[in-house]
């Protein structure tokens, strides 16, 4: 080992005592910072993929719109089904419309579905908590939880749907009736975006509140697993005709995903700032030691070490203090997302929230994933920046001359 790696290890680890008090606070510090940069980001990153699961299933993989009613949809159906990486198609139509139940009014949106093609892309009977999707006709619905409750509908309710078709055959002089609906079922998907205000409906009973005359507004795809849904809408980009386009679930929402991203990088941008200031204690640290050992560091230019051998000493102390804290700080962050739903439930508990984490975040299970990038960019964070602390002291300390820091008091 080179004698200045040698000297930088005996001044962590002095010999006339255990360890040295800096070098514990120092690590202690970095060790905080990479944990707590660990867990937002771990839990971040949980969020994004509970989100972006929810996405796909609740609206499948691939949709095929053209911005204008789809009359030929059995066509394109014909063609999908032929596809060997497409697992189930299922058409649609959405709208929205005014939904009443005891004079208490919404406006959700709509979504028809086909009843026997729709199990195979979106699950909805696993979604429904009452009711079942073999009671779904064309003379019912299913209303999402919290848009039953909004209106105080329940399984069995009857409920009065008003469709703008109303406001064009008053044109006419014409006065439509609302229809009358039965609640076949309550559903909740987990998908804040879905639940809050959605009701399904057969496809044929779309297309008469719409008057869309056997048309629809899209396909649904789902997609075999393992399936690259980009390079199957590319080829489905290439072989549609008239307006039609093949839109991936990324494709979608990906303002929204965008804006995920980039709460997740201001977490970083913000926290990093921890980590930074457990840099500077190491090097408020080195330049006490530099201080208060001038005539051995004198000594050791005057036998002849070399300027790089001091920067290298003490920049190996801060690589060191920071790969140890950086260690320290994963260990401890990987125990607290081990235990983070007790620690989330206890807290619940204590302050009786959890009923509102459900309410207000749809979720009572903390998610966490865990992204191999986000651990090697928080560890080279740490690594480079408590490296570059050491960089002021060793400049000091390589600067100094011998016979100037031999008289030193």
């Amino acid at each position: 080992m080179p004698w200045y790696l040698y000297l930088a290890l005996k001044q962590l680890f002095p010999s006339d005592r255990r360890i040295s008090f800096f070098f514990l606070i120092s690590v202690c510090g970095v060790m905080l910072g990479v944990m707590i940069l660990v867990i937002v980001q771990s839990v971040m990153g949980g969020f994004g993929q509970t989100y972006r699961d929810k996405i796909v299933l609740t609206n499948g993989h691939i949709r095929i719109e053209s911005g204008e009613a789809i009359y030929d949809y059995q066509t394109v159906l014909d063609m999908v089904d032929g596809m060997a990486e497409v697992q189930g198609a299922s058409p649609y139509a959405h709208g929205v419309v005014m939904l009443q139940h005891d004079n208490r009014p919404a406006f959700p949106a709509i979504r028809g579905i086909d009843v026997e093609r729709e199990p195979s892309v979106v699950p909805m009977q696993d979604f429904l908590q009452l009711g079942s999707l073999d009671d779904l006709d064309d003379d019912s619905v299913l209303l999402s939880r919290a848009l039953a409750a909004s209106i105080g509908a329940t399984l069995g309710s009857t409920v009065e749907v008003y469709t703008p078709l109303m406001l064009d055959r008053l044109k006419d002089d014409e006065v439509l009736l609302p229809r009358e609906l039965l609640v076949a079922g309550i559903y909740e998907t987990g998908w804040n975006d879905f639940d809050s205000n959605t009701m399904v409906s057969t496809l044929r009973l779309m297309q008469e509140l719409y008057n869309l005359e056997g048309a629809v507004h899209g396909v649904a795809l789902r997609l075999r697993p393992g399936i690259d849904e980009a390079v199957v809408a590319r080829h489905l980009n290439e072989i549609l005709t008239g307006r039609k386009r093949a839109m991936t679930w990324l494709d979608m929402y990906e303002d929204w995903l965008w804006i995920l991203q980039l709460e997740k990088n201001m977490m970083f941008f913000l926290l990093i700032f921890i980590v930074l200031v457990a840099a500077f204690v190491i090097a408020i640290a080195q330049l006490l030691t530099v201080v208060r050992k001038t005539k051995e560091i004198g000594l050791l230019v005057a036998i002849g070490g070399q300027p790089r051998q001091l920067v290298a000493c003490f920049c190996f102390q801060g690589f060191f203090i920071g790969f140890l804290g950086t260690l320290l700080g994963i260990a401890v962050a990987m125990v607290a997302l081990y235990f983070r739903n007790d620690i989330i439930h206890g807290f619940a508990r204590l302050t009786g929230s959890q009923e509102v984490l459900v309410k207000f975040y749809q979720f009572a299970q903390l998610p966490a994933h865990y992204a191999l990038g986000d651990f090697i960019v928080i560890s080279l964070s740490a690594l480079v920046l408590t490296t570059l602390a050491s960089l002021v002291p060793a400049f000091r300390a390589a600067r100094m001359k011998p016979a100037e820091a031999l008289r030193s008091e």
